[in-house]
């Protein structure tokens, strides 16, 4: 997880793609460039993209924007905050988040296998929305023998679990909105 927290992004979602720009920029329309709001595959980021010159990119569309040579994205604006989305990436935020959690959903059951207490009163369990007390004991309860190795696993073993995926997914953006005090999966 160590090295995972320093890493940049490598390959984002598209959310929405704006040919002419902001239509709040007041800049002639010669002057503006296109934009593209994104999230980030591994640190779940949102960022704003310039494409190159000429390139029109669709929703889900993943793209490269690491170190290396991009073919798409001419450069990386930077981070920003949900507030900042469109009412297009911001309908699209949740399946995007859906998208990224089921292609990859180790790490995420990783989080049920390896989660700690917050405090003598708060386990990092219990932050998950509609995870209470008696889930999270049995969660630390069932994963004492073997560790989880997938949803599917973490619900069959877990009686009565709220959908554990749909959950992660709902606090992935919780902590988008900026409405948590700890993060679990943005950084």
């Amino acid at each position: 997880m160590q090295q995972q927290e320093k890493q940049r992004e490598e390959d984002a979602i598209v959310l929405d793609f704006l040919p002419n720009g902001y239509a709040s920029d007041t800049r002639p329309s010669h002057l503006k460039t296109a934009i593209a709001q994104a999230i980030g595959k591994n640190n779940l980021a949102l960022l704003e993209l310039v494409p190159r010159k000429g390139i029109f990119l669709q929703p889900y569309e993943e793209v490269y924007v690491g170190d290396q040579k991009r073919e798409k994205i001419h450069h990386v604006v930077g981070k920003i905050n949900v507030g900042k989305l469109t009412p297009t990436a911001k309908a699209e935020l949740e399946h995007a988040v859906k998208q990224i959690v089921h292609a990859s959903p180790d790490r995420f059951v990783e989080f049920f296998n390896k989660s700690q207490p917050l405090s003598t009163r708060m386990h990092s369990l219990e932050l998950l929305p509609g995870l209470g007390k008696k889930h999270m004991w049995e969660i630390v309860e069932e994963r004492r023998g073997d560790p989880f190795t997938s949803f599917e696993d973490l619900k069959s073993r877990v009686k009565l679990i709220p959908d554990p995926e749909k959950l992660v997914v709902k606090r992935v953006i919780k902590e988008l909105e900026g409405t948590e005090k700890h993060l679990l999966f943005v950084r």
